[in-house]
Order: C-alpha cells, then structure tokens, then sequence
C-alpha cells in the first residue's frame, strides 16, 4: 500500500538523539506513512542507532555528506507518498502530529503548507511558543492570512512542524542547496512556498524542538556558513509591507550573529541593507551593542532560559 505521508529525517552525527526521534514516529496514531532517513555521512554511532530500531517502514539511504538541503532533496526524490513531513534528527513529535496534518490536509485541500504549533525545549525546560495574529485556542485551525505578519515573532513554519505537498517542493526545486550548515534553508523555502500558495495551520502543539541538542548546524561558526540570500526578496517586497518588515528583522537576526563571530563587516553590511524602522526598540538597542556587550546579553539570555525564563527581542 502506498503511504500517505513520506517521512524525512536527515541524519548527521546525531547518535545521542536519533532514537527518541523515531520512538516519537512510531508512536503517532496515524499508521499509515514511510520513514525515510538519510545518513548525510555520520562519523559517529548514528546509523548503528537507527539499524537497531526494526520497522519495515523505515527506509535508510546513505549518502557522502552534501549538507541538510541536499539530504532532503534527495529524501524527497526517493519519497512514494504525496505529502512530505519534516523532522530533525534531535526533535521530537507528539502523538497526534501526524493525525493533526491530515486532519488540516482534510479541512483545508490545495494548501502549499501545513503546519502545526510547536513548543522550545531546552534540558528540561519547556518554552511556549507565540504567534502573532494567530488565535491562542488550542482547538483553532484555518487559513494564515497573512504569513510573513504571523511571523514576526515566531515562524509559522519550522522544519519538524510542517508538512508540504511533493508536488509543490518539485514544483520549486525544493531546498536551496546554495544555503549551507543550515543557515536558512528552510526559511527560503517557506518564503517561496509563501509568495505562491495558501498557508494551513492547526493551533495544537504537536512537535517539541530542541533547543540544546548536540552538533546542531545553528551552532556551526558563523563565517563558514552561506546564508539565506534576503535581498533576492526586496522586489517583492516593495509592494508587500509585511514582507518587508520579515526580511528586516531576518537581516537583523543574521546580523547579530555576524557581530557576535567576530565579522564587522559582513554584519555591518547585513545592518546597512534593512530598514531600521522594521525593527523594536530591542532590536534596535541590541544592533547597536559592542561585540563583548552582545555576548553578555547572550549569556544572561541563557542563563534566565535554565530557570524558565525567555527573554527574546522578537516581541
């Protein structure tokens, strides 16, 4: 029997992880779905992991390591079902992910994406996640009216919460293969997913995020990563004010993170391409903070996250 849905997992040196996550898969209700894990060249105990969790619907493709975009291009070439979720190899999915997709699949046919509510988690410690302009009732599900205002704070769309049609990722290429060391792979995708189609989204969290997870790509050096292009997107946004304010607070976002590597330049460079009245006075506060300042704020940031407290400059 054909699944319904395919199941990505690219898998890189996640030895520590692996096997919750496919505990998580093997736990939905939805039964009917195919695991496809693609070991994007592990030198650690990965796949002895994965080998030891037997189930004729988990398929292992292992391929030289070619970075997280090409992982999931190639999962998705090798994908039989018609619908493609997304999970990381060290994030977790409640029981009801997959039953929750197909029920907003149901309600809402010939979407772009589907998407589902996601919480942060970092040891023990479980961060909610808000969403601007989306309604907080658990039950609430229906159509974004507008994608890039609802992200603001928090992306609609992350990786291990979605769910696209194949047809729509080979309509766009799918991933990006130029953005490496997952500097905003999936943030172009859902950008272009956006600009197209119709967004779904269901307000019941059904996916965990980790946050201290590790090797995770966010904790790759700076400077050795390509990163999303944004500008690409200015001309869209010169007649999409929403747009504009999300790529501007996404340029920031990667600003920071240049300033706190050590790169002058190329985070000057990211500040002088936004429009500066996109941003809170946080963000502006925080751009303009020296280098041993910033990681201070850094430091105190994760320090308040151990005792459940998120101080974030999105909102």
């Amino acid at each position: 029997m054909k699944p319904f849905f395919s199941i990505i997992i690219p898998l890189y040196n996640k030895e520590k992880h692996i096997k919750n996550t496919l505990q998580s898969v093997l736990d939905q209700s939805f039964s009917n779905y195919e695991v496809i894990i693609v070991n994007d060249g592990s030198t650690d105990n990965s796949l002895n992991q994965v080998n030891a969790v037997i189930d004729e619907r988990i398929k292992v493709y292992s391929i030289e390591n070619s970075g997280v975009s090409a992982a999931r291009n190639y999962g998705i070439k090798k994908a039989q079902a018609e619908y493609i979720a997304f999970l990381d190899a060290d994030d977790l999915w409640e029981s009801h992910h997959l039953k929750n997709l197909d029920e907003l699949l149901k309600t809402f046919p010939d979407c772009g994406l589907y998407a589902t509510a996601y919480n942060r988690k970092l040891q023990d410690k479980i961060f909610k996640v808000k969403y601007h302009l989306i309604p907080h009732d658990t039950t609430w599900m229906g159509i974004v009216s507008d994608y890039f205002k609802s992200s603001i704070y928090n992306p609609i769309a992350w990786t291990s919460a979605v769910m696209v049609p194949k047809k729509i990722l080979e309509t766009l290429n799918g991933f990006d293969e130029n953005i490496t060391l997952g500097a905003g792979e999936d943030t172009d995708l859902w950008i272009r997913i956006a600009l197209k189609y119709r967004i779904a989204f269901h307000s019941k969290v059904t996916a965990i995020h980790n946050l201290h997870a590790d090797n995770r790509l966010s904790n790759t050096n700076t400077n050795k990563r390509a990163f999303i292009d944004l500008n690409k997107y200015e001309t869209f946004a010169s007649s999409n004010s929403s747009l504009k304010k999300y790529l501007d607070i996404n340029k920031f976002s990667i600003g920071l993170q240049y300033k706190l590597s050590g790169n002058k330049e190329r985070a000057q460079t990211m500040f002088e391409s936004l429009d500066t009245r996109s941003l809170n006075k946080k963000q502006l506060f925080l751009m303009r903070l020296n280098r041993p300042l910033l990681h201070l704020f850094v430091k105190i940031q994760n320090g308040l996250r151990t005792i459940n407290i998120n101080l974030t400059p999105f909102h």
